[in-house]
């Protein structure tokens, strides 16, 4: 492990290095680094937008902005990783493990991470619980890119951050008009598509009544 990578990407060096002493792991690895790890972070989303149902108009204003907040960094994300051009690491590097396809678009920032990101905070916006599920499976797929060889460090560490900071943002830029559009259908025959019938709905804009959301109504 002398000198493969250089000094400047240990978290590389590390966890490529684990994928070399760790054979019997490389099929689940691979898999979740491909598309288990989505698959997840996306029936947390599902998960998340369900226990928001419970709670207020503006926990599911989160939970519609999470997704829609993830898209809008991943399009970001397109216009650094072009800007930046880094090749993968198993282009660039000699002796990396590569156990994932080989792809030709450019490796910084992570697109897996990015929307581990975005899930990731608006979880957290939902439900401390659901944040730290989707804390656990989102890190575990930036860290599982690294082992599988399909990113440097720093690229998850750039992903993780543009798709959270992006979800954040919208928390006071997208969410306060999504609940007002909430609280509009949920005052109509749609109700059931926002809120169930036991969430009370904001008498006015920015008002926030929920039946049991402290982490969405002060979080």
């Amino acid at each position: 492990m002398t000198n493969i990578f250089g000094s400047s990407h240990p978290i590389l060096r590390f966890l490529n290095g684990l994928a070399k002493h760790t054979p019997w792991l490389h099929g689940v690895a691979t898999a979740y680094a491909v598309w288990a790890g989505l698959v997840i972070l996306a029936l947390l989303v599902v998960a998340g937008w369900l226990r928001a149902r419970t709670q207020s108009v503006r926990s599911v204003a989160i939970a519609v902005w999470t997704p829609i907040g993830c898209v809008i960094a991943l399009g970001f994300n397109q216009l650094i990783g072009h800007a930046v051009a880094e090749p993968r690491p198993y282009e660039e590097l000699r002796n990396v493990d590569r156990l994932v396809p080989v792809t030709h678009d450019y490796s910084f920032p992570s697109d897996h991470a990015v929307a581990a990101g975005g899930v990731i905070v608006g979880l957290w916006l939902i439900e401390r619980r659901l944040g730290i599920l989707g804390a656990i499976f989102g890190l575990l797929l930036a860290a599982d890119r690294v082992y599988v060889g399909a990113h440097y460090g720093h690229d998850v560490i750039a992903g993780l951050l543009l798709g959270g900071l992006v979800v954040l943002l919208g928390r006071w830029l997208v969410v306060p008009i999504l609940e007002r559009i909430g609280a509009i259908i949920a005052a109509t025959r749609w109700r059931p598509l926002v809120v169930n019938a036991r969430v009370p709905i904001p008498a006015h804009r920015g008002s926030v009544v929920g039946s049991g959301s402290s982490s969405a109504a002060h979080g």
